[in-house]
């Protein structure tokens, strides 16, 4: 019994010890302040253009990965990074930079790759996202600061003969000023989208849509994916970052070669739509009758 005990005392730390180490992260950043969405494996890390993102809880040791530009005059970039180490596939803290050269073409290459550091907080400026994790996406916490301080009245008394200075502190007089803030937090979207009652109020519109020359660099950037998934990720990028007509939405939706897709992006599409209203007009791009009332049904909250 006693050979069984101190072998296990071997053991259960080691085993410990390699549970922490199963995951690595992954940090991307701007060097020239550009703004991106970073897309893994087919998964969109961030709902708002970032300049330094952070992916923790890694299990794989690479990772497909596109960056999608806010900035549409900018090609997407497509590329493996690796997250483990190469040569014993350890798991690391990875950070790859992305910087334009002279004639503003965007790279993307490796900068630094570290030992995992289990307690490691990022800094203010860098938005954090757990991979895998539905919801939650960039949280940020704020605490509520309260300072109290008292009023003290000064009083001078004078009497023929006397002459008194005091300060009275009035327990009823208490000057109290509370800085208060919130704790936010934005959730992911899903490949299909979810969705309550769109109104007016509930859309995220409230200007232009997006100029031509920009919407057709954008139209270009989505016909040019290679997959009908990565035409859905990049279709559904640009229209979180910008505004769209219910017109620029078909159009988008006629790049898809598939219904399941036109259907996806146009659920997805309507609350970036600046023209409600008008959102009939995208019953044209489907085949099936089953797809025209599946998003009447979305946009109608039933």
């Amino acid at each position: 019994m006693k050979k069984i005990l101190i072998l296990l005392s071997f053991v259960i730390p080691t085993i410990v010890f390699a549970q922490k180490q199963l995951s690595g992260n992954l940090t991307v950043f701007s060097e020239d302040g550009d703004r991106f969405f970073l897309v893994l494996n087919g998964e969109r890390q961030n709902d708002k253009p970032q300049t330094n993102i952070r992916v923790e809880e890694l299990l794989q040791p690479y990772y497909r990965a596109k960056i999608i530009f806010e900035d549409s005059t900018l090609v997407t970039i497509s590329k493996n990074m690796q997250v483990a180490d190469p040569s014993d596939n350890r798991m690391m803290d990875v950070t790859y930079r992305i910087k334009k050269d002279k004639a503003r073409k965007v790279k993307v290459n490796p900068y630094s790759a570290v030992e995992v550091q289990p307690d490691f907080v990022a800094t203010e400026n860098v938005y954090v996202h757990r991979f895998g994790h539905i919801g939650g996406i960039g949280g940020v916490t704020q605490t509520t600061t309260t300072t109290i301080s008292s009023n003290t009245v000064d009083a001078s008394i004078n009497v023929p003969g006397v002459s008194m200075n005091i300060s009275i502190n009035d327990p009823n007089e208490i000057t109290t000023t509370s800085t208060t803030t919130t704790t936010s937090t934005n959730s992911s979207s899903s490949n299909t989208g979810t969705h309550t009652n769109q109104s007016n109020s509930d859309n995220n519109c409230r200007g232009w849509a997006m100029k031509q020359a920009d919407f057709s660099a954008a139209k270009k950037t989505i016909d040019d994916a290679s997959f009908e998934e990565t035409k859905l990720s990049t279709a559904k990028s640009i229209a979180a970052a910008n505004c769209l007509s219910a017109d620029q939405v078909v159009a988008i939706c006629n790049l898809f070669g598939f219904e399941d897709s036109k259907l996806q992006f146009a659920k997805y599409a309507y609350k970036y739509t600046i023209d409600p209203k008008n959102y009939f007009k995208v019953n044209n791009v489907f085949s099936f009758d089953s797809s025209k009332e599946a998003l009447s049904s979305f946009v109608n909250g039933e």
